[in-house]
């Protein structure tokens, strides 16, 4: 209630992108309180043995994660880890710092319970965030979601997906190849089968490499035919990667209750609108793959039942962004204890 009375209002007073940062800006400045951090682990924080899980060879002391963009640069790992999260994921993060394209580019949509970005895989690049992760003080688990820049063509993008991978192998638990942006010019033409899998095949080589290989998960989009996810199922399948985030942000304008002047803003749509077909897409991966793939859920998770419903269809984990700026905080502890009274 004090998240949604108080502090949600006055941040959407701001423009959304000036008030992350406001955001981010206070919650640094609060935990260095002393008693504050322990305080909000008291508040936010919820264990139980049967929310841990083993998924893809981790061990998740919960499955409720935050999904890439919201602390793309690894600012917050050691704050947002006292807000109850199983695991972070930081990125998406490209070999050369980039500024992104022009703002405006991101746009709440409150009537929807959504958000249009057009961030443009603005980071400040693979050196920064690697030493971020080295001095981190939590052990919180962290996914690192790697993408292109936007000057590299796609006959190059392999080599920086490969430099992504080999900088933060020694940092990260997990990597994420993100192809399905589509706020960087014909990234999303990576999804395409033959790229697709000539990309992950050179990841998993440099992978199987490594003493102790790392999962490698592929991000994918919610606008796939069928017959492009049967493509996808075939490809993770073949090439041994660990799973799939399903999904990313939609094109799809369809349904919006909010003014045209937002609803036509260029960019991904996240929220409310996408969940239907993110839990979609979930179900079909599940279905048609036996079960084998492991998913991460994420798209329009704003309850407890909105999350269930994402296992449910299939998803071993999942991850909030939009929700977490809609509900609050609060919402990760009511996942987990929803999770735990479903028996999931």
């Amino acid at each position: 209630m004090f998240y949604q009375y108080l502090i949600k209002p006055f941040f959407f007073l701001f423009d959304p992108e000036r008030a992350h940062y406001l955001l981010a800006d206070l919650i640094k400045f609060f935990m260095r309180i002393p008693g504050v951090p322990v305080l909000f682990r008291w508040i936010y924080g919820y264990e139980h043995p049967q929310l841990t899980r083993t998924v893809f060879g981790i061990e998740f002391p919960n499955p409720v994660g935050l999904a890439a963009g919201f602390d793309k640069n690894a600012l917050l790992i050691d704050e947002f880890s006292n807000l109850g999260f199983g695991f972070i994921e930081v990125g998406t993060v490209t070999p050369k710092p980039q500024d992104g394209n022009e703002k405006p580019r991101l746009f709440r949509l409150p009537a929807d319970a959504a958000i249009i970005n057009r961030m443009g895989f603005n980071n400040d690049g693979l050196a920064a965030i690697k030493q971020r992760l080295q001095v981190r003080q939590s052990k919180i688990i962290i996914g690192g979601n790697l993408g292109k820049n936007k000057l590299t063509p796609n006959e190059e993008a392999e080599e920086d997906y490969c430099l992504g991978f080999e900088a933060l192998y020694e940092v990260v638990d997990y990597f994420v190849v993100n192809v399905s942006s589509p706020n960087t010019p014909n990234l999303r033409a990576l999804q395409e089968k033959e790229p697709l899998r000539h990309l992950l095949i050179r990841l998993q080589t440099l992978n199987d490499e490594k003493p102790k290989p790392k999962p490698i998960l592929l991000k994918i989009a919610p606008d796939l035919s069928n017959d492009q996810l049967d493509d996808v199922i075939e490809i993770v399948m073949s090439t041994g990667i660990a799973g799939i985030i399903a999904t990313n942000t939609t094109l799809s304008r369809e349904g919006l209750l909010s003014a045209d002047t937002l609803k036509n803003e260029q960019g991904g749509l996240s929220g409310k609108p996408v969940q239907n077909r993110s839990t979609e897409v979930i179900a079909y991966i599940h279905q048609n793959s036996n079960g084998k793939i492991p998913i991460v859920g994420v798209g329009g998770i704003h309850s407890a039942e909105d999350a269930i419903e994402k296992i449910r269809a299939g998803a071993s984990l999942v991850q909030i962004y939009t929700g977490f700026i809609y509900e609050g905080p609060g919402l990760i502890k009511k996942i987990n204890q929803g999770i735990v009274q479903e028996g999931l």
